[in-house]
């Protein structure tokens, strides 16, 4: 009996937690959304401000301030970047999983070593790069420092759980290299790339610091940095802002929530493969 008791309050205390975490989450997001739909000089709204069918603001980013292309970059820099990351990630990681490479060892530890150094330190020399190969203000340059070693390292260990005996008996059947690596291995690890290209969206679509450095033409803007500009530029109305940030939430918490299934299974995976 008492058991039980101590299992009620523990159950209790746990909701408890749970929904006032849930709200500390929400609270932020259904604040940022009200704003987007009020003309306001504060950030302390009232509710006759607040006018939920009148997209005002939301108009004003559109017609005023072309926020159309600024999304429009973001997706494509996003689609680019997902199959970029895919394709040099998994192919890398077969290679390091379950070819004979020599001194590969020390080659996966030369690129582990890349994780430790932060992105941001080789800003300036990757800067440097890109404006000596006339890449400045273009796709490829938003792209490449996306492509890092962390999918390498998560692919390989899933990589490495793919059983030999499957490839081995391909061999037997005289499956090619390619047929090996796209009909058997990429199947058997959809799980994995689908949690790494939930990482890359988020990833590409939430940088601020690169595409702030390497696109200077308002044309080629992502959404984040379009986003920022409006920070300073509207500096007493907070309803612009808000609506350009809930466009940038909204992308993200819709693919999530049509991808939830996937992704937990990828990380429940990933958590026992580490």
């Amino acid at each position: 009996m008492i058991r039980r008791e101590r299992r009620s309050v523990r159950f209790v205390v746990g909701v408890i937690l749970v929904t006032l975490f849930a709200i500390l989450c929400i609270v932020p997001l259904v604040y940022m959304v009200l704003v987007s739909f009020a003309d306001t000089s504060t950030m302390y709204i009232r509710w006759e401000d607040i006018k939920l069918f009148d997209f005002f603001n939301y108009r004003y980013l559109f017609e005023n301030r072309n926020f159309g292309r600024p999304i429009l970059n973001s997706l494509i820099v996003v689609v680019v970047s997902v199959v970029a990351v895919d394709l040099v990630s998994c192919s890398m990681a077969y290679g390091f999983a379950k070819k004979p490479i020599p001194g590969k060892k020390g080659l996966f530890n030369l690129v582990l070593a890349t994780m430790m150094i932060p992105t941001q330190v080789v800003f300036i020399s990757l800067y440097v790069m890109m404006r000596q190969w006339h890449l400045l203000n273009t796709y490829i340059a938003l792209v490449i420092p996306l492509i890092g070693a962390f999918g390498v390292f998560m692919m390989r260990q899933f990589i490495q759980g793919v059983a030999n005996d499957f490839i081995e008996a391909a061999q037997i059947d005289g499956c090619s290299e390619f047929v090996i690596y796209t009909r058997i291995v990429l199947p058997m690890v959809k799980p994995a790339r689908i949690t790494l290209a939930i990482f890359t969206f988020n990833s590409a679509w939430n940088a601020l610091l690169w595409p702030l450095i390497a696109a200077t033409k308002n044309e080629m803007q992502t959404l984040t940095v379009a986003t920022s500009s409006l920070t300073s530029y509207f500096a007493t109305n907070y309803g612009p802002p808000m609506a350009a940030a809930t466009l940038s939430f909204l992308v993200p918490f819709i693919l999530y929530c049509l991808m939830q299934k996937q992704f937990v299974e990828g990380i429940a995976l990933g958590g026992v493969k580490g």
